[in-house]
């Protein structure tokens, strides 16, 4: 009776119901297009598309990467094309020197890069261009190259390593000496290294300290976020449009939701260690935040730099320190060659070694840097061609096309390092004993050019100072000798599962 009184309320409640199952509808009929769209690749025929597409590169490859070092590897030039991609991929030195150096204006990050990781990285220096990207470069520069932040930054790293790294691997042990069930399950080298690099990368940026170092409790709100703001943020970038994800981002759905709900941690965390460290007072403080902090005052901005900060430190470190680990288990002839060498420059019951002891360790410093070779932390990068162009191994690129460079594959080009390419040789690095540079871009693993990596050196001795001290004090390997590494998506090399191994303590020498 009330409807007939009033038949325009009647109106209301179908209406609605009418707009919410059109709108479903249509989003199934779109995705059901996009799937059909997906199996049949009008827009491209060739075998690399139709293997991208359809993943069939998987019944021969363990990684997505793997797939792409073979094609390259296949190619007379070293370039290949995925067209559904718009993608030109390249693992020759003389296209990385134009890309990054000869023509670096020419290929930005880009609008279309900035979106993807936009709402992540918002607009810190690893998403900026232009005047952004110089201002933060500068300030960034200033800061990384003072001795005082350098020895800042080795001071945390020695410090985490005597109260922290070490007391857990000997807690390790004493519980597989236990035989208890605890004890005998292996230690994901992976995740302690992850939770390592995150605390030393807080207390060095931020002078924070997050506690991740206790395995029995699980990682910090902040890491876990940004863990899944990573992985998710990196999955936009390999769906074959773009318009996928942000339809999906429109309407709030699936892994966009999980995106944006792990961003809104991130920013609140932010902004709670923003605050704090107002609060504590930045003027006389050393951790980074605290230097940019006397330049700028936009809440925001900051909030950018903190989460660049955690990326650049944190999971790159996380991620050369395990892949160099995995490479030793396989390779005990290096590890002992690494212990000779430590022992004519430390003492026997010296836990971690000075600054001074770590430069004459050109040994070790080759062994780091072949372990990049073969596992870079960031496997490829891209740009976005400006204008026209033509690549020296004449390659045409359109304007607004994707660019990549892929240091993965180029580890792994007989025609760059010998047909020895897929071995693990740190002597390939040195000559007379004496570590000898590869031109950075055959060895792009810390870019080059303007855009080459400012923490570069920090990261290279935190990695070599975790690295000596593990592998003195004790015997690490692989929990499975057959295993063979797969790698989870990511913005950065991570090994699906982890990294199991089986530790146990060297005796004095």
């Amino acid at each position: 009776m009330e409807f007939d009184s009033f038949p325009w309320l009647g109106s209301l409640h179908i209406t609605p119901c009418f707009l919410f199952f059109s709108f479903a509808a249509l989003f199934s009929l779109f995705s059901l297009l996009l799937l059909v769209l997906r199996l049949l690749q009008p827009w491209c025929s060739c075998d690399t598309c139709r293997t991208y597409l359809t993943a069939s590169w998987a019944s021969e490859f363990d990684n997505l990467c793997d797939w792409y070092a073979h094609l390259l590897r296949r190619s007379p030039t070293g370039t290949i094309h995925v067209h559904v991609l718009g993608n030109t991929i390249t693992a020759n030195p003389d296209n990385v020197h134009h890309i990054l150096k000869s023509r670096f204006e020419n290929y930005p990050k880009g609008k279309q890069f900035s979106a993807i990781l936009g709402d992540l990285l918002g607009k810190g220096i690893f998403n900026a261009d232009g005047d952004n990207w110089k201002f933060q470069r500068k300030m960034a520069s200033l800061e990384l190259g003072s001795l005082s932040v350098r020895s800042y930054a080795f001071e945390i790293a020695g410090s985490e390593i005597r109260t922290l790294l070490l007391p857990l691997f000997d807690s390790v042990i004493a519980k597989s000496l236990s035989r208890t069930p605890a004890g005998t399950r292996p230690l994901d080298l992976q995740d302690v290294f992850r939770r390592f690099s995150f605390d030393t990368i807080c207390r060095f940026s931020f002078g924070l300290d997050p506690g991740c170092m206790n395995l029995s409790l699980p990682m910090s709100e902040f890491a876990v976020a940004f863990d899944a703001a990573s992985k998710l943020s990196a999955e936009r970038a390999m769906t074959a449009s773009p318009l996928v994800w942000k339809v999906k981002r429109l309407l709030n759905l699936g892994s966009e939701k999980r995106l944006r709900e792990a961003i809104e941690l991130i920013n609140v965390l932010a902004d709670d260690v923003i605050k704090q460290r107002r609060e504590m007072g930045f003027s006389a403080q050393n951790d980074l935040l605290s230097r940019f902090m006397g330049s700028i005052q936009d809440d925001q901005f900051l909030r950018d730099v903190v989460v660049s900060f955690l990326l650049a430190g944190r999971d790159t470190v996380a991620s050369g320190l395990t892949g160099l680990f995995w490479l030793l288990s396989q390779n005990p002839k290096v590890e002992e060659a690494i212990r000779v060498e430590a022992a004519q420059v430390m003492d026997p019951t010296q836990d971690v070694a000075t600054f001074e002891q770590i430069r004459t360790m050109h040994y070790l410093h080759a062994a780091v840097y072949e372990s990049l070779r073969l596992f870079p932390p960031v496997q490829f990068d891209s740009k976005f061609a400006l204008e026209d162009d033509v690549l020296p191994d004449r390659t045409y690129v359109r304007r607004g096309t994707r660019v990549t460079y892929h240091p993965y594959a180029m580890g792994r080009m007989e025609r760059l390092w010998g047909p020895d390419c897929l071995k693990f040789k740190p002597e390939r690095w040195l000559k007379g004993g004496v570590f000898s540079p590869q031109s950075l871009y055959k060895f792009p693993v810390f870019q080059a050019g303007p855009r080459v990596c400012l923490g570069k050196e920090l990261a290279v001795v935190e990695m070599k100072t975790v690295a000596l001290a593990l592998i003195r004090k004790y015997n690490i390997c692989a929990a499975d000798s057959s295993w063979a590494p797969r790698f989870a998506p990511g913005l950065t090399a991570t090994f699906r599962g982890g990294l199991p191994v089986v530790i146990s303590a060297r005796p004095l020498s």
